[in-house]
């Protein structure tokens, strides 16, 4: 085979898929979005064309494109972009990827909150913002509040609901409630850090931020303080919803029942592994 013939669409994906299939669960459809970001064409054309020829630019951007993916480096992160309830958001190395499992998370707060109403809500470590712009977009007369401690990943918030014309999101620099002290809320939601301080699986998260990711020896300092100090911002019989680790339901649930939180429930992700525990204010 000569050098045209290597460089044909159809020969160029299949020596991408093979090379993936290590590192990727989804090879072919990587491969094909890394091809089609390098030449600017759709999927449907790579479909149309198999026989045409990159040229050397296109064929060295591909490259490169496909040596970050190899190296384990997240498809979000080379795109920029990733998709959360219908959403096209951005991402970059400051915010955590959005994972599918989280719109649990929204629909659970999408619940507990009426279509009509015109509430406060309140979402701590916002990230990439999209759990606030979720649920700002399915709620459009609530106010939502998004606070986040890292700069560079409130930037990316605040350009998200820019870009979706929200104007009922709003965005506080700050940790947990610190930003919002005084204020009261109806429903706060948080995907907090949760992953323990050498846990295993962080080897395979390493392109992320991880402040975003562990939360001390046992994974729980971040919702050990969202339980201590929730409370105190919620309006009466306000409710809290925490995503967590899929072993945590049992500890998650324990810490709030010692901080003063009841009807305290646990809800499954589709996988069905316990996710997002869900509880209302019951202190004083």
């Amino acid at each position: 085979m000569n050098q045209e013939d290597n460089r044909r669409i159809d020969a160029v994906l299949d020596d991408a898929v093979t090379r993936l299939a290590t590192v990727s669960e989804s090879a072919r459809l990587d491969a094909e979005i890394l091809l089609c970001r390098s030449i600017d064409v759709s999927r449907s054309y790579l479909f149309a064309h198999p026989e045409d020829i990159l040229d050397d630019a296109a064929f060295d951007r591909f490259e490169t494109l496909l040596e970050r993916r190899l190296g384990g480096e997240p498809m979000a992160y080379i795109m920029g972009t990733r998709e959360f309830w219908s959403h096209e958001l951005l991402v970059s190395p400051a915010t955590l990827v959005p994972r599918p499992e989280t719109e649990l998370l929204v629909e659970l707060a999408l619940r507990e909150i009426p279509r009509k109403a015109e509430w406060q809500i309140l979402d701590l470590g916002t990230g990439s913002g999209a759990i606030a712009i979720a649920l700002a977009s399915e709620r459009l007369l609530c106010e939502v509040t998004a606070v986040e401690i890292n700069k560079a990943a409130l930037a990316i918030a605040e350009e998200n609901a820019r870009q979706l014309s929200l104007g009922n999101i709003s965005f506080a620099h700050g940790s947990w409630s610190e930003p919002v002290r005084g204020r009261l809320f109806d429903v706060i939601v948080s995907n907090p850090p949760y992953v323990r301080a050498g846990d295993e699986a962080l080897a395979n998260l390493r392109f992320e931020p991880v402040e975003a990711l562990v939360a001390g020896e046992d994974g729980l300092d971040a919702i050990r303080a969202l339980a201590a100090d929730c409370g105190q911002i919620l309006r009466e019989d306000g409710t809290l919803l925490v995503e967590h680790g899929a072993d945590q339901a049992d500890e998650v649930t324990t810490i709030l029942e010692a901080a003063d939180w009841v009807d305290i429930s646990s809800h499954n992700d589709f996988a069905g592994h316990p996710r997002v525990t869900v509880a209302r204010w019951g202190g004083k």
